[in-house]
């Protein structure tokens, strides 16, 4: 599903991780992204990033946010 089909409100499934993220000293972002893994999150919003021909995805996780290629998640719901 293309991420033009999805917009603010609706409910995304996580179905993937992208092989580049990586866990470090300050953040644990890989560990984040396997433990939402499978689960269900809102859509927050979609922001255009220069160079990519779809807009990346925010999902809020409690007081954290994921920033996803629109082909590691799937629409659940729409809003």
């Amino acid at each position: 599903m293309g991420s033009a089909a999805m917009k603010v409100g609706d409910t995304a499934k996580i179905i993937g991780i992208p092989p580049d993220v990586r866990d470090d000293d300050e953040l644990k972002t890989r560990t984040l992204f396997e433990t939402c893994l499978g689960k269900t999150f809102q859509i927050a919003s979609l922001e255009r990033v220069a160079r990519l021909e779809y807009p990346l995805i925010e999902l809020r996780v409690g007081s954290s946010e994921i920033w996803i290629e629109p082909c590691y998640v799937e629409l659940v719901t729409p809003a």
